[in-house]
């Protein structure tokens, strides 16, 4: 199993912008130019924070980038874009964003959010993604728990009243509780984490803007059978490194990617919904044996 590399050896992250889409899209960069690409894509309600534990553990042998999706951390979406905060726009954008960076082909890891945006991106151009890692990025139904009920209320009667009520999702305890539910020792959670989500997401307007996506997600969910159909066709190698604890997306939807995809790995975890958080050692080693595999 390849190992990670020494507290001696770590590769410099840095914090960079590029103009895409009309858009100043933030973004962290580690690791050889010339390395095979990993490109990581981050979830609600976080950032490519989320990723600051995992990077050094890659960026000794890849390539690692890893964006800030519109809406989120610290990419810039000027108000005369009129930018439509969709699961659409957000690949689109993530599209021009590998265009301006000149990436050919690269690994993607897709978590929440970033999940519903990488595959848009792999049914688009198949050719580009040599190998996909899924922790808790879901593309089955069966991995949808009760904790959507509310959300697909929304959906199915999209009223002001229904929309209200999801905004309980955005308050400071909820997301602090999406970090820790599931989570053994809890003292294991970087208070700054969900701290700072909080402040990302009390931003005027933003609100509406995870609002707005939060109903657009219905999207995701009717492109399934079309992800599905994607993974049968093309075969990527896939990796699904899975929080068993996590609220939202359950075990079974990292099992099912098995059904379309006969040579993936499934591996469990016990932690929850944000398991970098906890066992970001872990999935590097995952990772970087899957990787070394997956693209010899």
């Amino acid at each position: 199993m390849s190992t990670l590399p020494s507290a001696l050896n770590v590769v410099p992250v840095y914090q960079r912008t590029v103009d895409a889409d009309g858009l100043s899209i933030a973004y962290r960069e580690s690791g050889p130019q010339d390395a095979p690409v990993v490109l990581l894509l981050h979830g609600y309600p976080t950032s490519s924070h989320m990723y600051r534990n995992l990077i050094p553990l890659l960026s000794d042998r890849y390539h690692v980038i890893a964006p800030d999706l519109p809406g989120f951390g610290f990419t810039v979406v000027p108000p005369e874009r009129n930018y439509v905060y969709s699961f659409d726009n957000l690949a689109n954008s993530i599209d021009a964003f590998t265009v301006a960076l000149g990436l050919k082909k690269y690994a993607v890891y897709v978590f929440d959010y970033g999940a519903p945006t990488g595959f848009r991106l792999a049914m688009a151009h198949p050719e580009r993604v040599t190998a996909i890692i899924t922790q808790n990025g879901n593309a089955y139904e069966e991995g949808l728990s009760t904790g959507w009920n509310p959300i697909q209320k929304y959906w199915q009667e999209p009223t002001q009243a229904n929309r209200d009520v999801l905004r309980q999702f955005l308050a400071p305890e909820s997301l602090k509780w999406q970090y820790t539910h599931g989570v053994k020792d809890t003292s294991l959670i970087e208070p700054e984490s969900y701290t700072m989500d909080t402040w990302m997401l009390a931003r005027p307007g933003n609100d509406e803007i995870q609002l707005d996506l939060l109903l657009d997600y219905a999207s995701n969910v009717a492109l399934y059978p079309k992800f599905q159909e994607y993974f049968r066709s093309h075969q990527p190698p896939l990796l699904a490194a899975w929080g068993k604890h996590d609220p939202f997306f359950l075990p079974p939807g990292a099992e099912a990617y098995q059904r379309d995809i006969p040579g993936a790995e499934v591996h469990f975890l016990d932690t929850g919904h944000f398991a970098l958080e906890t066992h970001a050692a872990e999935i590097g080693t995952l990772m970087r044996a899957f990787l070394a595999r997956a693209l010899a």
